[in-house]
């Protein structure tokens, strides 16, 4: 079980450590982690360095027992200050497109779901709160509902989107379609049923393998077809879906209900 838990967080600081090396490689920040105000910034190259080496020193924090529950809530918040600082405020205010388009908020939801998975992390360790930390703390819990959100976002996505997915299934597989669709329910259901905190631990746990078998079948294969294009997309979203496949394995490992539930239930 302990051996789980730690590859769960190696998956999720490994693609923080990748995500940290194409920012100092790139000099810019990746469409997910700031939105297209980083345009306007001054001296872009050098916040997108120290971001990148930010980003490498918290991957690598996160296996360190002693240290990695503080570096994974700092994470957490650094994600979601992001998150509701440069796209909400843009999709809100700055995008030309209708908001209701879900397609709009694949890449927000990519870095609500890294916040999300920052704060399962925290929670994987077993070490008494601090109080240093206290706000972030009182997050920790309900971290997970970000990353589930966007799971079950993206699963509707699949369904809605399915005939421009078609493309992202291996060629050697028949029926691109039906994979697509099934993938769409699967996300769908297994996000709504955790939310619910509904037979977490084999949902979760199922989650996390379907999500790891992508990052092999469909991921490892187009990020080795092209590692830099278009700013190393492909070889980034591998690392999601690594990442995800870690933040879905942690939640089925230590998860054991989900606290808003619990929080209801304590009203009778």
């Amino acid at each position: 079980m302990n051996l789980l838990v730690r590859i769960g967080r190696a998956f999720y600081a490994a693609a923080l450590v990748v995500y940290g090396c194409q920012q100092i490689y790139f000099g810019t920040f990746r469409d997910v982690f700031f939105s297209v105000y980083q345009q306007h910034l001054p001296f872009l190259n050098v916040f997108a360095w120290l971001f990148g080496l930010y980003l490498i020193i918290t991957g690598a924090l996160l296996v360190v027992p002693s240290a990695g529950k503080k570096a994974a809530l700092l994470m957490g918040a650094v994600w979601l200050s992001l998150f509701l600082g440069t796209h909400m405020t843009y999709e809100l205010i700055s995008e030309p497109n209708k908001l209701y388009h879900l397609g709009l908020w694949t890449t927000p939801l990519k870095e609500l779901a890294l916040a999300g998975g920052a704060f399962v992390v925290a929670y994987s360790f077993e070490t008494p709160r601090t109080g240093t930390l206290a706000v972030l703390e009182n997050i920790m819990p309900y971290g997970n509902l970000f990353f589930l959100y966007t799971m079950t976002s993206y699963g509707i996505s699949h369904l809605i989107y399915a005939a421009f997915l078609e493309g992202t299934v291996p060629s050697w597989m028949a029926n691109h379609l039906f994979w697509v669709n099934l993938t769409g329910v699967a996300l769908t259901a297994s996000g709504i049923a955790l939310i619910l905190g509904i037979r977490i631990r084999i949902i979760a746990l199922l989650l996390s393998l379907m999500i790891f078998l992508w990052f092999w079948l469909v991921h490892v294969p187009g990020a080795l077809w092209d590692p830099v294009g278009n700013r190393g997309n492909l070889l980034a979203s591998a690392f999601d879906a690594l990442a995800y496949s870690g933040v879905a394995l942690l939640i089925g490992l230590t998860m054991k209900q989900q606290k808003w539930v619990a929080d209801i239930e304590g009203w009778r």
